[in-house]
């Protein structure tokens, strides 16, 4: 009877409350207006029922069934959080493009995708805006020449730069930007070419920012070069002076997450300091059995945790990494087993509950599902009743079994975000994991140690050979043939689906377990006959992508180099912009770009004169894209084409264009991602009209209207 087969899922209801809850964030994101008062008000009201619901069954004849809306009330619970957080963040969102001084306190140190070192700024003061108009924090980019201040957290700067809103996704359903930065209180970005200069010292409220600063500083110079940089890196989460070459090198040998501090470094960190205190107190006389040493030293251990979360600067991932290692430590504290399912679910309900949000980012897809399926398969392995390993074998096993578990998990997400697979990581990973967490934490934890006596260099310079090991096999693993691979973006539905499958594959029993399966192959599957726009318009309106024979075909060799990257690393491409700028698939010359591709016809007018040649390339394609401002009143009424000039695309957003039998199908960035809180868009789309025509000449063609508000 299928209640009394929900009935037996009655036991496991907490592993399935963050699925529930990760459901409804999910459903909040994927919304294309933000809900209003009725909007809530009926959310919150079903959410109700929907629990009287579950508690009239649950005292009736059929209680099996009142699982069900219980997990329906969870999953609007889920909607509420995530719609209540993003209101409880909201803060002023730049509204035009700013040029001059730029004042605040530093909060963040990071580099950008160019390598320029980035601040983000709190406390902001800009000239000539009101208050309330003020970002509550702005992130710029120092070009340039600089030098003229070493930031360090706290201190308050000045510099004159550029500031404009977050931008957003460089194509329709891609990377959205702003949310990301709405949700973390960043409401300009920009930069400056013009050298900052420090206008007030650190704060005397930040120790930690300034002990970081001094022991990224003392690392590095004790322990000079790509090393330095690395434990610099692992240490305080200063990764300011990793070279661009080192960093590729971990990213195509999959070890890049050896310099986020997340899950591993917290693990291993709390773990060397657990088992180490754990033993010494053991074997204390008389102390061992006196007291339960296990909960002693999970609590120190979890204090040293906590103070490695504030040292790293409390990012985002390490935040994630504590919550877990703390319901871990204590679980121990309790009497409890401490690596279980039911301990990954509170710390993903913990996470979920206090930042909705982080659902939608990939260091919690990625942590959670390793996590999930370690300890998944590790508790199977516990209960197996066959032949066992000698005890010699079962740690090289042990790192063999947690890496492939890992990578396995991990992998669909990793090529889904970024779109690339390390064919070698499994290798990397065997070779460089253990030795990160046999020498290279416990060292850092002498380290630490042994500085207060002067002695840290010594702890410091026996920590550089194994990181010399680690950096050697990033670099052997990257320079081998074929050692990345390049995967084309997945449909929306293709990630849910394989998230949920996998959940099902580890939370389900019996026929459960096959349903999840047989979805996760169906997504993989589906996911293989992937498509992408054949025609790609940057949000500027200054670069157009189209597919030729040899991939997608750019129309310059530099500028709007993120969404250049962007699009062809979602194609699945390995090439560069300035490659793809020399594919064929356009005709024409420089500053005149056509693409025919059967009864389509579009031209990219560019440089200079381009206002002069509109009229005559107007005449001879549907599509005339120009990277400049209005041309209205620049051509006859009558004109024959659709114009698509950067004042269209600044309201449309990015546009693709799909070649389908019967026509051409427009699908922009802003009507994709909707009306919501982050998008700030209040202006309606403008409906544009391209005219079909089989021939070159489109001046008689019939018209078919393209309602860019409502394309998806």
């Amino acid at each position: 009877m299928m209640s009394e087969r929900l009935e037996r899922l009655r036991g496991r209801l907490l592993l399935f409350a963050p699925v529930g809850l990760g459901a409804g964030i999910g459903a909040y994101f994927s919304l294309r207006s933000e809900p209003g008062v009725p909007g809530w008000t009926f959310v919150a009201l079903l959410a109700l029922i929907a629990g009287l619901v579950a508690r009239v069954l649950d005292r009736g004849r059929f209680p099996g069934f009142a699982i069900v809306f219980m997990g329906l009330a969870t999953i609007l619970l889920g909607m509420m959080l995530a719609g209540f957080r993003a209101h409880n963040v909201a803060s002023p969102v730049l509204g035009f493009r700013y040029y001059g001084p730029i004042e605040g306190r530093v909060v963040t140190i990071d580099r950008s995708q160019s390598d320029a070192m980035r601040l983000t700024l709190d406390h902001v003061r800009l000239d000539r805006v009101d208050r309330d108009e003020i970002p509550g924090r702005v992130r710029i980019s120092l070009h340039g020449r600089q030098g003229y201040v070493d930031p360090v957290l706290g201190m308050r700067i000045a510099v004159t730069g550029h500031l404009s809103a977050p931008e957003g996704p460089v194509e329709p359903g891609g990377f959205d930007f702003r949310r990301m930065s709405w949700f973390r209180g960043i409401g300009a970005v920009g930069y400056a070419r013009i050298p900052a200069l420090v206008v007030a010292p650190p704060d005397r409220d930040v120790p930690v920012g300034r002990l970081r600063r001094a022991i990224s500083t003392a690392v590095q110079d004790a322990m000079s070069g790509e090393a330095g940089a690395f434990a610099a890196a692992i240490t305080t989460g200063d990764r300011s002076a990793m070279s661009r070459e080192t960093l590729e090198a971990l990213r195509a040998s999959n070890l890049a997450h050896l310099l986020a501090i997340s899950g591993l470094h917290m693990g291993l960190l709390v773990g060397f300091v657990f088992s180490t205190l754990r033993v010494a107190l053991a074997v204390t006389p008389g102390l061992g059995q006196a007291v339960d040493v296990r909960r002693i030293a999970a609590f120190v251990a979890l204090i040293a945790g906590a103070f490695y979360l504030a040292l790293s600067g409390g990012a985002v991932s390490t935040s994630r990494a504590f919550v877990m290692v703390a319901v871990m430590m204590g679980a121990i504290m309790t009497g409890r087993r401490a690596l279980t399912l039911r301990a990954v679910a509170i710390a993903a309900l913990i996470l979920l509950i206090l930042k909705p949000e982080t659902l939608v980012e990939a260091g919690f897809q990625m942590s959670f599902a390793a996590t999930t399926a370690l300890v998944a398969v590790f508790g199977a392995l516990r209960d197996f009743q066959g032949a066992r390993l000698p005890r010699w074998a079962r740690p090289v096993f042990a790192v063999f079994l947690s890496s492939l578990v890992a990578g396995l998990a991990t992998a669909p997400f990793a090529a889904a975000i970024f779109n690339r697979v390390a064919h070698y990581g499994l290798i990397a990973n065997v070779l460089a994991v253990p030795v990160m967490g046999t020498l290279v934490m416990p060292l850092a934890v002498l380290a630490a140690l042994l500085s207060p006596l002067g002695l840290g260099w010594v702890a410091l310079a026996l920590m550089r050979w194994p990181i010399e090991w680690i950096l050697g096999v990033a670099r052997w693993v990257a320079a081998l043939d074929g050692s990345v691979g390049h995967v084309i973006a997945p449909q929306a539905f293709v990630f849910p689906v394989i998230a949920l499958g996998g959940l099902a594959m580890v939370l389900l029993r019996g026929g459960g377990r096959v349903l999840g399966g047989l979805a996760l192959l169906i997504a993989l599957a589906a996911w293989t006959q992937a498509g992408r726009p054949d025609v790609l318009i940057a949000p500027s309106g200054g670069l157009v992508g189209v597919i030729g024979p040899q991939g997608r075909a750019l129309s310059k060799p530099q500028g709007d180099g993120f969404a250049a990257q962007n699009w062809l690393e979602n194609d699945g491409d390995g090439g560069v912009q300035e490659a793809a700028a020399a594919r064929a698939g356009y005709a024409g010359y420089k500053g005149a770009l056509r693409y025919e591709p059967g009864a389509f016809s579009m031209i990219h007018l560019s440089g200079r004169g381009m206002l002069d040649r509109l009229q005559d390339a107007c005449e001879n394609a549907g599509l005339v894209v120009i990277g400049t401002k209005s041309v209205e009143g620049l051509m006859t009424d009558d004109a024959p084409c659709l114009v698509i000039d950067s004042d269209v695309v600044r309201s449309t957003g990015a546009v693709a264009i799909y070649l389908d039998p019967d026509g051409p199908r427009f699908v922009t960035a802003e009507a994709r991602a909707g009306r919501r809180l982050w998008t700030g868009r209040k202006a309606p789309i403008p409906n544009l009209v391209y005219p079909i025509s089989n021939g070159r000449n489109v001046s008689s063609a019939p018209e078919r209207n393209v309602d860019l508000s409502t394309a998806q």
